[in-house]
């Protein structure tokens, strides 16, 4: 049975023994990237179709948070709207007891006068709540905007609308005349119904935007769920098992060390020659 050539030129052990080295160097510096970054999968060298559908995955997350910010601002409207419309049902509450207060045929002149004063501030602020209603350039309650539309999918495609409600004076929830006054008993007997009427349908439109809220709300929720759902996916698939990663260092440290030593004793190998010539 044939042994290895015992030669100075061609060290075969060596070279073994530093290939070795190199191939555990190489994963020991791939290990420590994995715990440095925590990503087993950072770039396509790593994975390449893993990385790919990491990628594609980061997108729709992008999307999504596009998606929850175009609701938010949604709901943000909805809701200045909302605070406005009852700041304008507690305003016709106050009116119409203005208005049974003047509807007493017993009043003097000076005491309705007094009334009607009260009233008309009452109904001037109205007109200063419907214009001061805005939230980002966007008002539901002046009439100047018929609806409000946010994403729903990351394509641009769906989208969900609630309809504005206009709460000015003299208009068709706010029956209130601009110019409405009870500065007389048959005016302020008249002004009871109107105030009465107006009231119903503010609380109907406020109900009616509270359900276009509710829908932007739940949709956010969805969306919220969406993109948790997708980051624990992306995460299954690029990071890092830190407890794995730890053993395997450890391991591939005490395997560079003895390839150092096995690289060592290789390279020592040719000087056995020497004694062949003493």
């Amino acid at each position: 049975m044939g042994g290895r050539m015992l030669s100075v030129n061609t060290n075969v052990g060596a070279m073994v023994a530093l290939q070795y080295l190199n191939k555990t160097n190489s994963d020991l510096q791939t290990t420590q990237s994995h715990i440095n970054s925590g990503l087993k999968v950072g770039s396509p060298k790593d994975n390449g179709a893993v990385y790919a559908i990491a990628q594609n995955m980061r997108g729709n997350v992008a999307g999504f948070q596009s998606v929850s910010d175009s609701l938010n601002r949604g709901v943000s409207s909805i809701d200045v709207a909302i605070a406005a419309g009852q700041s304008i049902s507690d305003l016709l509450t106050e009116l119409k007891s203005k208005a049974l207060a003047a509807a007493d045929s017993s009043l003097d002149t000076a005491s309705r006068n007094a009334l009607d004063a009260d009233f008309t501030a009452l109904r001037d602020q109205i007109t200063n709540v419907v214009n001061n209603a805005s939230f980002n350039g966007t008002n539901l309650v002046d009439g100047t905007v018929a609806n409000i539309q946010a994403l729903a999918s990351t394509d641009g495609t769906k989208r969900v609308t609630v309809s504005g409600q206009t709460l000015s004076l003299s208009g068709t929830i706010v029956t209130l005349a601009t110019t409405g006054t009870i500065s007389t008993l048959s005016k302020a007997s008249t002004m009871i119904g109107t105030i009465n009427t107006s009231i119903a349908n503010v609380n109907a439109a406020l109900a009616k935007m509270a359900s276009g809220s509710k829908k932007f709300s739940i949709q956010n929720d969805f969306v919220s769920k969406l993109v948790d759902a997708l980051n624990s996916g992306i995460g299954n698939l690029v990071d890092a098992d830190m407890a794995q990663e730890s053993a395997k260092f450890q391991s591939l440290q005490v395997k560079q060390q003895l390839g150092v030593q096995a690289l060592a004793i290789a390279n020592s190998a040719p000087s056995i020659a020497l004694s062949l010539f003493r």
